[in-house]
């Protein structure tokens, strides 16, 4: 049993409407069950409700047991001053306001039904799956339903992202060229290298990297040594001196910090090296001004992919690490990376970006994922396994939310998804 099962229950009107009484005997008519709310304080707000016949409009507390008002120390928190009514499932303990007042209190395990009951446990029963909860009822959701809910996950994916950026603006002093460069750093590390690139850009003050963009040289010897990429042993090679040497000056000059450390090599193909990736990022802002400003103004996938189309420098050609030779080749950001940089860099900022100018541009964001092909991972693969298919980067993007805040922490109750199933059953 969780305190979820109970806002479902006060949320959907599942009480009877008649008969309803307090612990001391007084009757109770719910006249509106009021706004959930999902953060600090009680659980419902602006709620009405008549007590013996008088109207009482305020805030609702749920719990298990009534004891856990006392447990959470509500009875010294104004906050809580203003609660008309504490929904239970059992009433073990009477409650008293700041004042010492007494809360009313329902206790609804007599009231629900065992319709309602049978199907949340066996909704919440995890043992008869291997993925999701409610993957064996998955097909009986509408599917209009289904899309709205993604939608909706999709633009609180955002939200979430969102978190990341607004630190990293605050980080910066509202520098939204220098936040763009630490999330593409993130990005061009992918997942092994991704959070060691974004706090190596982090230290990196953004305006040496503005200082040296018009110097592809310098601007390579910068990020090559800075993100711990010029501590090769024994090697000889001449490029790779000419940048040692190079970087040796930029940090006699801008004042740098020695990296010790180093991205990882292992497990990783080829393209995906570390030095691939920063000679790739490097050719991006070489010579290129104000990229944050172009991004922003660019709105059809077409000139996004445009913007990136880039490869690595002459060196890496016939190199992935430095010193060893290989098969010539022309190495270019695949569509399919630029596609992860949409979705994890560009469509995020743009919605930060958009808030930031007081501007609604979710509608041309859901449009543009909706263009990109969708993510490739075992999450998506797993829910196309129970039937739900995924056509594209708004959907795999939803489903990651979905999965990550909802399934693995057993928030059907939270979920449209689970509701939609307990409220057919009941």
């Amino acid at each position: 049993m969780r305190e979820d099962l109970l806002y479902f229950i006060w949320r959907h009107n599942k009480l009877p409407t008649e008969q309803l009484c307090t612990g001391n005997g007084e009757t109770i008519e719910i006249r509106a069950p009021g706004t959930q709310n999902r953060f600090a304080g009680p659980d419902f707000f602006n709620a009405q409700v008549e007590i013996d016949g008088q109207l009482w409009a305020g805030n609702v507390e749920m719990h298990l047991k009534s004891s856990d008002w006392y447990v959470h120390h509500h009875q010294t928190d104004e906050n809580y001053d203003n609660v008309i009514l504490h929904v239970v499932w059992e009433d073990d303990i009477a409650v008293f306001r700041r004042d010492g007042t007494q809360i009313p209190t329902l206790e609804v395990r007599q009231y629900v039904s065992d319709q309602l009951l049978n199907g949340y446990q066996n909704l919440m029963n995890n043992s008869r799956t291997s993925f999701i909860n409610c993957e064996k009822d998955l097909r009986d959701v509408d599917s209009f339903v289904v899309e709205n809910w993604l939608h909706r996950l999709f633009i609180e994916r955002l939200e979430n992202k969102s978190r990341l950026i607004l630190d990293l603006l605050e980080e910066s002093k509202n520098d939204w060229e220098a936040v763009l460069f630490m999330l593409l750093a993130k990005n061009f590390g992918s997942k092994v290298n991704g959070n060691y690139f974004l706090e190596r850009a982090k230290q990196l003050d953004f305006s040496v990297v503005r200082k040296t963009t018009n110097e592809s040289m310098q601007l390579e010897a910068l990020l090559f040594g800075h993100f711990g990429l010029l501590q090769v042993d024994d090697c000889s090679d001449s490029y790779y001196l000419q940048l040692k040497k190079e970087y040796k000056y930029l940090s006699s000059k801008f004042g740098l910090t020695e990296n010790l450390s180093k991205p990882e090599f292992f497990g990783l193909r080829p393209l995906n090296f570390p030095t691939i990736r920063i000679s790739q990022l490097v050719n991006l802002y070489a010579g290129n001004h104000n990229i944050f400003s172009k991004l922003m103004e660019v709105n059809s996938l077409q000139n996004i992919y445009k913007a990136f189309e880039i490869s690595t420098g002459p060196y890496w050609e016939d190199h992935y690490t430095f010193g060893k030779l290989s098969k010539k080749r022309v190495k270019k950001l695949s569509k399919k990376f630029v596609d992860l940089v949409i979705i994890n860099t560009l469509v995020p900022l743009k919605f930060c970006y958009a808030k930031y100018l007081g501007r609604d541009w979710n509608e041309d964001l859901i449009a543009m994922v909706s263009d990109l092909g969708k993510e490739d991972n075992s999450i998506i693969k797993n829910f196309e396994q129970i039937g739900m298919k995924t056509q594209n980067a708004l959907e795999s993007q939803a489903k990651l939310e979905l999965y990550t805040n909802y399934c693995t922490k057993n928030k059907c109750m939270q979920c449209t998804i689970g509701t939609q199933l307990l409220n057919r059953n009941t």
